[in-house]
């Protein structure tokens, strides 16, 4: 059912790869999802997911700053207690953060600056993409133009990039620095997964309607991603998951499992998405006085 919209949708929709290097040495990929609303460079995502963006920079300029300093440390028998102290100056400690890149996947040429818009109550972002020359993403979204078709039964899909399986990253030793690399795997697939409308979220009662609430998760690393119809047309916006108590619990049944009595507990949650509402997303444009397009 959703074939062609699936092939749409890529069309617009794009993964965002991420590397995190932890101070003990773990190098961690991570991915979340974007996509373009217009043919000039500008796309929309989760808040959480834009904040990523000066988050890499305050990041690598921490660390920059840590590792000058530990390498004007004099190499004797104070070194040790030295850089313990720096370490406690700038809270490192094993699983600290300390540096993280983002590679935007098959969306410009180059890019020289990205301007972020955040709004103020929703998980909700535009990115505006300067300095590139080439438009590697094809065609933009198009919005549902009549929000009531938004009800609840409606079948819908979502897309995004929730499983990083890229390895062209390294830590290259010399420099004490993590960067990507033309070896090793460099995409990760798209990966769908359809659900009907459940309810509809407001932030608060008797409120205008923020969000869409799907009757199946939406994955981690598809945050930011389109939700849309059959035809590829445009509903909302992927950004959360919650977890509802089903309340069917059970405590220290008896089962056998191998030919051997065991005790198991289970305490089931239903997992519902959360998409931010198609009206909110174009409200948010508008206020930008960001083109966009609807249907």
């Amino acid at each position: 059912m959703f074939e062609s919209a699936i092939e749409k949708a890529l069309q617009f929709t794009r993964p965002l790869h991420t590397i995190t290097r932890t101070y003990g040495g773990l190098i961690m990929p991570g991915s979340s999802t974007v996509f373009f609303v217009n043919n000039q460079g500008v796309a929309i995502t989760c808040k959480h997911v834009a904040q990523l963006i000066p988050g890499a920079e305050n990041l690598n300029q921490s660390y920059a700053n840590f590792r000058d300093e530990r390498n004007k440390l004099s190499k004797d028998a104070k070194y040790k207690r030295n850089l313990q102290g720096l370490e406690l100056k700038y809270k490192f400690n094993k699983e600290s953060s300390i540096q993280l890149k983002n590679n935007f996947i098959n969306c410009f040429d180059k890019i020289e600056q990205i301007t972020v818009h955040t709004h103020a109550e929703l998980d909700l972002s535009i990115l505006v993409f300067k300095g590139f020359n080439e438009i590697k993403y094809q065609t933009h979204a198009t919005f549902i133009k009549d929000s009531n078709r938004v009800k609840q039964g409606r079948y819908l899909c979502r897309l995004g990039f929730p499983f990083p399986e890229y390895s062209n990253f390294k830590h290259d030793v010399d420099k004490d620095d993590i960067e990507w690399t033309q070896t090793g795997v460099a995409n990760s697939p798209a990966f769908p997964i359809d659900g009907i409308i459940t309810r509809l979220t407001a932030t608060a009662q008797g409120q205008e309607v923020t969000g869409i609430e799907m009757s199946t998760p939406g994955l981690r690393g598809q945050s930011g991603g389109p939700l849309f119809d059959p035809e590829g047309n445009v509903y909302g916006m992927q950004f959360a998951t919650r977890h509802l108590h089903l309340g069917f619990d059970i405590r220290d049944k008896e089962i056998v499992q191998n030919g051997e009595k065991k005790k198991v507990s289970n305490f089931p949650f239903l997992h519902v998405g959360l998409c931010v509402h198609v009206d909110r997303i174009k409200d948010f444009l508008r206020q930008h006085q960001v083109e966009f397009h609807e249907k």
